[in-house]
């Protein structure tokens, strides 16, 4: 063996050396918490491992036996799920515009969108408290505690970080196919149904997937905003932590299930988001 060979054999198996045990490391947490799982709790307070030494699935039986926990599930799916399609709908009108069109101010625009993101959430938690239990009022009807406000309100947190992963993808399709589909005679939504959205694909699913994951996992505001009837399955999680302890196994079997849609979703779904973060990257 040469050198040179020699050389390239070690590189390779530094390289791949150091990311299967990076991801090892991204691993153990989740381990860890699939290891607690499954364990009583008298086994929880002995020597800890991370070995399981038997199956026991009493924690997941009492969490899913809850009506409580499907209640929590079906909110969370339906207001991640109507989170995206609205925030990825409204973010290729908005990008689109802002693409196309020579708007006064439009780097302005641009920038001014992202600023809401800069601040830290807690600094929108009272106005936003004030605002869903008094200011949008009909009769007795408010938006605390409704599936709609968690929805419009992901929405006003996500829709400029969709419209800032979205703008480099619109940039990348040339404005020529635009005035191709004119000319054969199609009009403003004729042009993004037959020309963007196909081209624009892939920034639209990274959209969608970074857009439901932000609103599944969001805990603040569904914490705050919510008591009964929306809460979500992140607030369920604070409900094992009880004054007299925290129930610890019944605690990581409800995180294990609420892994899994995301885990599920991002599987699926990984090589549009490679493409989605890579595609409008090189414009010449």
């Amino acid at each position: 063996m040469t050198t040179t060979l020699r050389q390239r054999v070690w590189r390779y198996v530094a390289t791949y050396g150091f990311w299967v045990f990076m991801t090892l490391l991204t691993l153990i947490p989740i381990w860890w918490m699939f290891v607690t799982s499954m364990r009583s709790r008298v086994e929880l307070f002995a020597r800890p491992n991370l070995a399981i030494s038997r199956i026991f699935l009493e924690n997941y039986s009492n969490v899913l036996g809850d009506s409580s926990f499907q209640r929590y599930m079906s909110n969370s799916l339906l207001i991640s799920t109507a989170n995206a399609l609205l925030v990825m709908v409204l973010a290729l009108l908005a990008t689109y515009a802002l693409s196309r069109y020579k708007l006064v101010g439009k780097d302005n625009i641009f920038f001014w969108l992202i600023t809401n993101r800069m601040a830290p959430p807690a600094a929108f938690l009272l106005p936003l408290f004030l605002m869903f239990t008094r200011s949008f009022r009909i009769g007795d009807w408010t938006l605390f505690d409704t599936q709609l406000g968690l929805i419009l309100l992901y929405c006003v947190f996500n829709l400029p970080f969709a419209i800032w992963l979205l703008k480099g993808v619109v940039d990348g399709i040339p404005i020529e196919l635009d005035d191709a589909a004119m000319i054969d005679g199609a009009g403003l939504w004729g042009v993004l149904r037959h020309v963007i959205v196909p081209l624009a694909a892939p920034g639209l699913a990274v959209t969608a997937i970074l857009s439901w994951i932000f609103a599944w996992n969001e805990y603040l505001f569904a914490a705050n905003l919510t008591s009964v009837q929306a809460r979500t399955i992140t607030t369920a999680l604070a409900e094992f932590v009880t004054v007299t302890g925290t129930n610890w196994g019944e605690l990581a079997a409800m995180s294990m299930l609420t892994l899994i849609p995301s885990a599920i979703i991002v599987i699926f779904a990984q090589r549009y988001i490679v493409m989605g973060l890579t595609f409008g990257a090189v414009k010449e």
